[in-house]
């Protein structure tokens, strides 16, 4: 019996119906089991991500922020079991509803950005656990090189960047996010609407489940609200993403306005240049070429943020190196076969 048969045989789960979940761009495995003590969910971290990440070290991240976030009194699945050794979880079903399916079946999107945003202002007012690695400058720019330099770059110019390049580049970064170092907020990374779930039989900020959280780190909360109201994989009518806004400035009231706002853009231009060149990665190194369709989303918005003052660093890195005819997709080029 493998170790995941065991662990559920263990749990009562033995015999229960078990139905796989879509996978992301992840390597983390969900399966919903049904007619069992009580709905649940197996997460299966098995297959960690890197090379030397043991599973127990992979899901450790999970348990940690999924204490933490009921214990600021939001929803999260409650864990039922853990097989930390074999990167296996038991969770709480939370139901079906994320708020992309109900989005994809045309519920109205107001009340649910707004609801997402009263959520997002409770997670991000609480102190943050200790000991959570730090989103900020140096860290961002690292990462967007990671999808920009080593991904995009050759696709669209059929050569690495120099060095000189590289060090521009992150210069750039570093000096548009400087600014807005600091803020020692708690990120979840992925806000988005795949990433959360409606429970209508709560209120408040508990309306709004928050799933896949393990990612978090501290940095400024203006992160997440771009996750949420700049999705990288669906349009959000310019409305529904001022009232999310102002839904959350109300209920943080400490925040100042324009302050956010110019933060906002900068970490909207990092995750947008970043994410443009991650389904580039996707595509290429993954075999993956469905994501490239959000990629047009990314590098719209992209242009949108790199509109404010706040973004003049990396706003004038772009305007030396890439031609706004080239803010796109690249031209389609042989993908590197599957590791």
């Amino acid at each position: 019996m493998n170790p995941a048969d065991s662990f559920l045989a263990a749990q009562g789960y033995g015999t229960a119906r078990r139905d796989p979940l879509p996978q992301d761009a992840g390597h983390r495995r969900y399966t919903r089991l049904s007619d069992g003590p009580r709905p649940a969910l197996l997460m299966d971290c098995s297959g960690a991500p890197a090379v030397g990440v043991t599973p127990e070290e992979d899901l450790l991240p999970f348990i940690r922020l999924a204490r933490h976030i009921a214990g600021i009194g939001l929803s999260v699945p409650v864990i039922l079991a853990e097989d930390t050794p074999n990167g296996l979880l038991l969770v709480e079903d939370l139901g079906p509803a994320t708020h992309a399916q109900l989005l994809d079946g045309g519920a109205d999107p107001q009340p649910l950005y707004e609801a997402a945003a009263e959520t997002l202002a409770a997670l991000h007012a609480a102190p943050p656990p200790p000991g959570l690695p730090g989103w900020e400058a140096p860290r961002m720019a690292a990462t967007a090189g990671l999808t920009f330099l080593d991904w995009w770059w050759p696709a669209s110019f059929g050569v690495q960047p120099s060095p000189a390049i590289r060090d521009e580049f992150a210069a750039a970064m570093r000096a548009m996010l400087a600014p807005f170092e600091g803020a020692g907020s708690l990120v979840h990374r992925d806000y988005f609407p795949a990433n959360l779930i409606d429970l209508p039989g709560r209120s408040g900020p508990r309306r709004t489940g928050i799933l896949d959280f393990q990612d978090a780190a501290t940095g400024h909360p203006a992160y997440d609200l771009v996750s949420l109201v700049e999705d990288a994989r669906r349009d959000v009518a310019p409305h529904i993403r001022e009232a999310a806004i102002g839904r959350y400035l109300a209920a943080r009231p400490e925040l100042e306005e324009d302050a956010f706002r110019a933060a906002f853009a900068a970490q909207a231009a990092q995750r947008h240049l970043r994410v443009a060149a991650l389904w580039v990665r996707l595509d290429r190194r993954d075999n993956k070429p469905a994501y490239l369709k959000h990629g047009p989303r990314c590098w719209a918005l992209l242009g949108r943020a790199l509109q404010h003052p706040s973004t003049a660093p990396l706003a004038a890195f772009l305007d030396r190196h890439v031609p706004a005819g080239l803010r796109r997709n690249p031209d389609q080029l042989p993908r590197m076969p599957a590791a």
